[in-house]
């Protein structure tokens, strides 16, 4: 049960340790079962001993590739390479394979093709030539909108209405204020003090 605890993850050094495991295990003739159908006892043992070969080279070129991946990750861990420059440099390859397929350049041409039918359409011009006549009716508009605005409230402020409205206001500021000036001054006064009777000064 060691092996089943061992590591399987394919980016592991240690993953072709797995297979050279498996492939020791002697199997003998009752766990083989009966002859496939169609095979004799000769050719069921070639293709057995065909399969161990094959077997036995898969965990040799599992155990190279190993190898080759801890040299590969030491190279670029030297080179100040991180895993995310490798994943830009995956997906940036990918994306260029994509481009340069062929799926890619017909879909890419239809495309083309598809927007230069519309974009010439009697339908799409027409529409275009709608929506700026549109905006140019609506900036137009605003524009108007802006200086009647500006008319009126221009009129308005020289108007006897407003101007008679300001001086009232202005009249009403001057008295408010005048008016705290008064009574603050009343309040601080040494004669306000002075005017209190000892009754009013009595504690409770």
């Amino acid at each position: 049960m060691e092996s089943a605890n061992q590591d399987i993850n394919l980016n592991s050094p240690n993953k072709g340790l797995l297979a050279d495991a498996m492939t020791d295990v002697p199997v003998d003739n009752a766990a083989r079962g009966a002859a496939p159908v169609g095979l004799t006892l000769a050719e069921e043992e070639e293709l057995r001993a065909e399969l161990a070969k094959v077997e036995e080279e898969i965990g040799t070129l599992r155990q190279v590739l190993a190898a080759k991946e801890r040299h590969c990750g030491e190279l670029k861990r030297k080179l100040g390479l991180t895993p995310l420059d490798g994943l830009k440099q995956n997906l940036s390859k990918s994306w260029h394979d994509v481009q340069v397929s062929n799926a890619y350049v017909k879909t890419s041409e239809k495309l083309g093709e598809w927007n230069d039918k519309v974009t010439q359409s009697d339908f799409y011009k027409k529409t275009q030539e709608t929506l700026s006549q549109a905006g140019q009716k609506t900036s137009a508009a605003l524009s108007n909108v802006g200086s009647v605005i500006s008319r009126k409230l221009g009129d308005m402020r020289n108007s006897a209405t407003f101007k008679s409205f300001e001086d009232r206001v202005g009249t009403i500021k001057s008295r408010v204020v005048g008016s705290r000036e008064n009574s603050t001054d009343g309040l601080h006064s040494p004669s306000g003090a002075g005017d209190k009777s000892p009754q009013d000064n009595a504690p409770f």
